[in-house]
């Protein structure tokens, strides 16, 4: 038998006769898996669970909890999707056109998670403003981020970019590894204690597998030989996949993001750019709309170098970013409850012709 409390497993309720708990650790296509007390099951969903789900971000994900009937000769069923901690989501742009986009939705790419790891590597791909919008994101996610810049065995002196990434997050955690020589990997103990996870994040190459290979002490990733043009392994992950470490901790390792589509990252930004925010509260102008209204705090601190002119930037770009897709959203979200409204009304029309 399984404990699965060493998988992070609080029991919050109790299953119904004939069900047992579970955490997803891995999804393909709609075939899950699911360790549960039973061992590791294939499980997929149960056909009530579709009439029950109201957007797809209801649907269990790696890192999910779940009740499920367990089928020791065949595919168990999962039937329900337990309360989550924490939740990183993305926004998924589709039904692209010429400069166009139909609709924005939510992605959930994990949950149930502890830290979250930043991983960007030192060389090719080092860059803040990334850095940034990841933390944003993370922030909303209620999961506590941290910076982990890989590859540190091919650059001399890296302390200009810990330094940039120090002034761009102060409240932040940076830590320089390198998975090949394993510098740096000890200090990453404190976060990769027994029953908590950690979810790895970054762009594809920038070293996410290997670090997993490092401290699961085997090669449970295969990582391809990195390119001598930038330095960048191929990444080699296909799908989102929770590891149990030797140290007790688990890892949650996703897929690269070419880009990260901030979603409903309103708390995010509030709180990642608290200084920024707190000058609007010293303009002459409730209203100010920090452009040229006189008394404008922000324009004052611009002036005078205590706000920096990229930060207001990033600032800004990520709150169109969010309003965007907050407008997209919403109105898919109206969409859909206007269809489904018109359904039920058909519905009772229909009802209303039975003798």
């Amino acid at each position: 038998m399984i404990d699965l409390k060493q998988y992070g497993y609080i029991e919050a309720e109790t299953p119904p006769k004939g069900f047992i708990p579970g955490r997803v650790t891995e999804l393909q296509r709609e075939q899950y898996t699911v360790i549960t007390e039973q061992g590791e099951v294939t499980a997929v969903l149960k056909g009530a669970f579709y009439h029950s789900v109201v957007t797809r971000e209801d649907f269990p994900c790696v890192g999910d909890f779940v009740f499920l009937q367990y089928n020791e000769n065949g595919a168990s069923h999962i039937a329900k999707l337990l309360p989550r901690c924490t939740k990183f989501s993305r926004a998924d742009y589709s039904g692209h056109a010429v400069g166009y986009v139909k609709t924005v939705l939510e992605q959930v790419v994990a949950t149930n998670f502890d830290y979250v790891f930043i991983v960007s590597s030192l060389n090719w791909d080092f860059n803040v403003r990334r850095i940034i919008r990841y933390l944003t994101q993370i922030r909303q996610s209620r999961g506590k981020p941290v910076v982990i810049l890989t590859k540190a065995d091919l650059i001399q002196n890296f302390s200009a970019q810990l330094a940039e990434v120090q002034k761009a997050a102060p409240d932040v955690p940076v830590h320089a590894v390198s998975s090949h020589t394993g510098r740096g990997l000890d200090g990453l103990s404190e976060y990769l204690q027994p029953g908590k996870t950690v979810v790895f994040l970054g762009m594809s190459g920038v070293g996410k597998s290997s670090l997993l290979n490092a401290l699961m002490n085997q090669e449970v990733m295969t990582v391809k030989a990195i390119r001598e043009t930038d330095s960048r392994g191929r990444h080699t992950t296909t799908h989102r996949q929770l590891f149990m470490l030797p140290s007790g901790a688990m890892v949650i390792d996703t897929p690269g993001m070419r880009e990260l589509g901030l979603f409903g990252a309103d708390d995010g930004i509030s709180t990642g750019f608290k200084d920024v925010e707190e000058l609007f509260t010293q303009c002459r102008f409730n209203d100010c709309r920090h452009q040229s209204e006189p008394g404008c705090a922000v324009h004052a601190s611009l002036a005078e170098g205590s706000l920096a002119l990229e930060r207001w930037e990033h600032y800004l770009a990520q709150k169109r970013e969010n309003k965007f897709v907050d407008d997209k959203s919403k109105y898919l979200m109206d969409k859909r409850s206007k269809q489904k409204s018109i359904a039920m009304r058909h519905k009772g029309k229909k009802g209303g012709y039975r003798q």
